[in-house]
């Protein structure tokens, strides 16, 4: 039987594991199982490096090395290394053949299928970008699973009991919360939402303008510009957080940072975790602002709640378990460590897709409404881009959902579809995901044409 690994590409860290005996096992190669989710260029032999040898070389060459290429999924924006252009899913699919090669020496197997997950809030755009990185990467996607109700999973094979759960997962480029139900084997996701532009890097920036403002103020010289130094403060800003998860205070020492005329100029600056929690306290807030949504989505009350599970990394900050604690008046847990859920629930899924576990069941959601745009009114005027829904947030899958449109004129010969999803009424407020051209016969007046729409 073909091994499938299921694989968490993240955007600070990925991971991969697979099923043996009937456990989750991660995949490890001499260290954690951890790989940064990086991309270099090795100075010297001009080829491409991955993981941790590129992490390494991120200070002396950030113009090299590519971090949180995850944020950049589903967009058409190039990256240049080099002066060799690559597309995201370029980047991303160097991640994903660095974990093939890995699961490849541990398994002493051909390993060509995965199951890779996604934030649950990634638009349509995006997964199709995350299946096309598995692709160049030598892999058949057979599935796209959402990183929430991977976790869920890895805590379901723990755990069996009827129960409704949060997951909370902050990550270090995205968030997504969701509201799970396990009952009998069965494990139903209803409601997710989140943010593709939240997570830790956003709190190591906090840090790293606080630090450069520092500069500024102590030393008289301004550091924007210069691109080692500010990738030596992004990468003390990413330690000084994680020693705060621990600590009350982080000294953070960068020694001949930069040079002001011809003397060495030396940080040193102690930041406070009570600072830190000022600083990203509106990112925070904008989290419980989903958990809040999150909720009423699915119809449940706080109290409703049998477990918050806490997923990704920046879920170590201790504010964030007090806030959701005095929210949700319940202890959030980390009985699986954060970083590595993920990819064991990934695992899981995948040896459901190799047949090992018939007995479960995952009933999943789409985190947004699906639709076309038509001819309706806007804000009181006719407008050609009224978005109508046919497929709405949190719908299990797989949906089918058909709809009856009039013609706009008589003898109508022609007609151009346009497929968006988000919540907008107006169409192009969302996100444009499809384009179609039908010619008809003439249609005589007032006739009706059928549109159906699967997921």
């Amino acid at each position: 039987m073909e091994t499938i690994i299921g694989i968490d590409l993240g955007t600070t860290n990925s991971e991969a594991a697979f099923v043996m005996d009937g456990h989750a096992i991660l995949i490890k190669n001499s260290d954690n199982g951890i790989v940064p989710s990086c991309v270099g260029i090795n100075p010297s032999t001009g080829k491409i490096i991955t993981g941790t040898e590129a992490r390494n070389q991120a200070v002396l060459y950030p113009e090299d090395t590519v971090l949180s290429v995850k944020r950049l999924m589903g967009s058409d924006e190039k990256i240049v290394i080099k002066d060799q252009s690559y597309t995201p899913q370029e980047i991303s699919a160097f991640i994903l053949k660095n974990l093939k090669e890995r699961a490849e020496k541990i398994t002493g197997k051909n390993i060509s299928k995965a199951v890779i997950t996604t934030p649950a809030y990634f638009t349509d755009a995006q997964r199709l970008a995350t299946r096309e990185a598995g692709e160049i990467a030598g892999l058949t996607v057979v599935r796209i699973l959402n990183e929430p109700t991977a976790a869920a999973l890895a805590y379901e094979s723990t755990d069996s009991k009827s129960q409704r759960i949060m997951i909370y997962d902050l990550g270090g480029g995205t968030f997504d919360v969701s509201i799970v139900k396990i009952e009998e084997n069965v494990v139903e996701v209803l409601a997710s939402t989140g943010d593709n532009s939240l997570g830790g890097d956003d709190f190591d920036r906090e840090i790293e303008k606080l630090l450069i403002d520092h500069i500024e103020e102590e030393f008289d010289i301004s550091v924007r510009d210069n691109k080692t130094v500010l990738a030596r403060l992004r990468l003390a800003s990413e330690k000084a957080k994680i020693e705060l998860s621990n600590a009350p205070f982080a000294k953070i020492e960068e020694d001949h940072l930069c040079k002001k005329g011809s003397k060495d100029v030396h940080l040193s600056f102690e930041l406070s975790r009570i600072k830190f929690e000022e600083i990203i306290d509106h990112y925070l807030q904008q989290t419980m602002e989903s958990v809040n949504k999150a909720l009423k989505d699915a119809c449940m009350l706080p109290s409703g709640l049998d477990k918050i599970i806490l997923v990704g990394g920046s879920t170590r900050i201790p504010k964030l378990s007090k806030m959701l604690e005095e929210k949700i008046n319940l202890l959030p847990s980390q009985e699986i460590d954060p970083d590595l859920c993920v990819a064991l629930g990934a695992a899981i899924q995948a040896g459901r897709e190799m047949g090992l576990d018939s007995s479960g069941v995952l009933l999943d959601i789409t985190p947004y409404t699906f639709g076309i745009s038509t001819l309706g009114e806007i804000d009181g005027e006719i407008s050609p881009n009224r978005f109508v829904p046919l497929i709405r947030r949190n719908t299990k899958l797989p949906a089918t959902r058909s709809e009856a449109f009039n013609t706009v004129c008589d003898n109508q010969d022609a007609a151009e579809l346009f497929v968006y999803q988000g919540e907008n009424i107006n169409a192009l407020e969302n996100v444009q995901i499809g384009k179609y051209f039908f010619k008809l016969s003439k249609l005589p007046a007032h006739s009706v044409i059928i549109i159906k729409y699967e997921l």
